[in-house]
């Protein structure tokens, strides 16, 4: 079964949606990567145009930027503190943009999007 990006079979009201739309390559969307943490992984996907998306699969490594140096490290990755998105994330290990996570130096909040990009980066927080 497909992932389709398109409006629901459902108005507000409750009533349901005349549809004259069969299910086009353009309007297909795809499952979450749910990025965890281990060994580097990631899936090549081809995009509009022929391009490729890297989707993260798992990453142990962030690219931590540090305020107070003005300076980026290549940090690892210990585990999930804390998810905004859902709090079973924290759970299951997953990393999403806007989760904080557990390094050698310190807690670092993701910046990235891991679902999109082949890495993470994250900012470093004062404690």
């Amino acid at each position: 079964m497909s992932v389709i990006q398109t409006r629901g079979k459902r108005k507000v009201s409750g009533g349901l949606n005349k549809s004259s739309f069969t299910k086009r390559l353009h309007s297909l969307g795809r499952l979450p990567s749910n990025t965890k943490v281990n060994k580097k992984t990631f899936l090549q996907l081809r995009t509009r145009g022929g391009d490729l998306k890297k989707a993260l699969l798992t990453i142990d490594i962030v690219n931590v930027y540090d305020p107070a140096e003005k300076k980026y490290k290549k940090l690892k990755i210990k585990t999930v503190v804390e998810n905004s998105a859902n709090r079973n994330f924290v759970k299951r290990n997953i990393i999403t943009k806007g989760a904080v996570v557990e390094t050698e130096e310190g807690r670092v909040r993701i910046t990235s999007r891991p679902g999109q990009l082949p890495h993470v980066n994250g900012i470093l927080i004062k404690e």
